[in-house]
């Protein structure tokens, strides 16, 4: 009976503490996602910031928590700082060859290809009528909209006004992440504040086991990306494909989203390969060249798919594939592309949660036992 009493007011106290985060949202979303974003600055900071703290010394002393936090923060600023000057006139250097992307070019490189395809279609009543080759280059590729120079120029004004929004979230981000790491308790107390009393020590458990996973989770997408760099630069430079550096960041960038990510890194591989290559005849040299950036990206796929990948959830989210892959598509349903690439981090957090408030339920103890069970 005692049990029964506890429910509705645990029940209760969880849609107080809801509808308190839903009204800071509404108005103060922008302030939640710095603090937000901070925290996760913060759990792939720490490990670095820790072994600061136990091995690095200055004479005879270990650096305090406000210097491990400073230069953990200077890593992070030097690792970006490296990352614009390797890969943004790489960038600009495609962005202006896709500007005066020249369609007749393209299409001559593929006439014969886009002609045996056409004459196939037509004698399968696929299609009653063929458009030029160059035109069905234009429909499939759809770049004429985003690449021509009038539309970098509007980009870059728009990035340009934005500036200022994006020096003060910056900054502020960075400052957050300061505190963040040098009073590792700091988000905790914080968290705890807005929860009564007799929660406090279950959110404080709550909050410790999200740390540790998220932790796990986000260091290991950093080595996904690294690896998938490396694997994509060091296959595509030995098979003597341009740009392979610029083709191998871009494919592990996108590689962040699931499912969806390598057919993109996939697809912009190929079409870089092609638009610095349209001097070549489509048989003998462009379609052996395609080839080999296609077996690269299925390689590092295999290689994604059966180590990484199982790897990265099986130290963090530890959860059935289907679970997963449902999970991804409601983010997708929810909140896109970017729901797809939130939706692991926030379905570990509800994990948790539930694990520690919700256990009673038959429901959340079948969603949360491989959870329980790895720790």
């Amino acid at each position: 009976m005692l049990v029964m009493k506890k429910q509705p007011g645990r029940i209760f106290a969880i849609l107080l503490i809801l509808l308190l985060v839903g009204v800071l949202w509404y108005f103060f979303s922008n302030i939640i996602v710095y603090v937000l974003l901070a925290w996760v600055f913060s759990l792939m900071g720490t490990p670095l910031h820790n072994f600061l703290m136990k091995y690095v010394k200055v004479g005879k002393f270990h650096l305090g928590p406000s210097a491990a936090s400073a230069l953990t923060i200077l890593v992070f600023l030097l690792g970006f700082a490296l990352l614009l000057r390797l890969f943004i006139p790489l960038f600009v250097q495609q962005a202006a060859n896709l500007s005066e992307l020249n369609y007749s070019a393209i299409a001559h490189a593929l006439s014969e290809p886009i002609a045996q395809f056409n004459n196939w279609a037509m004698e399968h009543g696929l299609i009653t009528e063929a458009v030029s080759p160059e035109e069905q280059v234009q429909q499939a590729l759809r770049l004429e909209k985003w690449f021509k120079p009038e539309a970098l120029s509007d980009w870059f004004s728009a990035l340009v006004s934005a500036a200022g929004n994006i020096f003060i979230g910056f900054f502020s981000v960075l400052f957050i992440t300061f505190f963040f790491l040098k009073e590792q308790g700091l988000f905790t107390s914080f968290i705890q504040m807005m929860v009564p009393d007799e929660y406090e020590k279950k959110v404080e458990v709550v909050l410790d086991r999200i740390s540790t996973l998220l932790t796990r989770y986000f260091l290991g997408v950093l080595l996904q990306i690294t690896i998938i760099t490396i694997i994509v630069t060091v296959g595509l430079s030995l098979l003597g494909v341009e740009n392979a550096l610029l083709i191998g960041f871009f494919a592990a960038l996108i590689n962040v989203i699931p499912y969806l990510g390598p057919a993109i890194g996939a697809v912009v591989g190929i079409l870089i390969t092609i638009s610095s290559n349209l001097d070549l005849n489509f048989y003998d040299q462009m379609l052996p060249l395609i080839g080999k950036v296609a077996l690269v990206f299925a390689l590092m796929q295999m290689i994604d798919n059966f180590f990484l990948q199982p790897w990265i959830f099986s130290n963090s989210v530890r959860a059935h594939p289907l679970e997963i892959f449902l999970v991804i598509m409601m983010g997708a349903k929810l909140g896109g592309i970017l729901g797809m690439v939130v939706a692991i981090p926030v379905y570990t957090v509800l994990r948790v949660v539930g694990a520690t408030f919700l256990s009673e339920f038959k429901f959340v103890q079948e969603l949360t036992e491989r959870m329980e069970n790895g720790e």
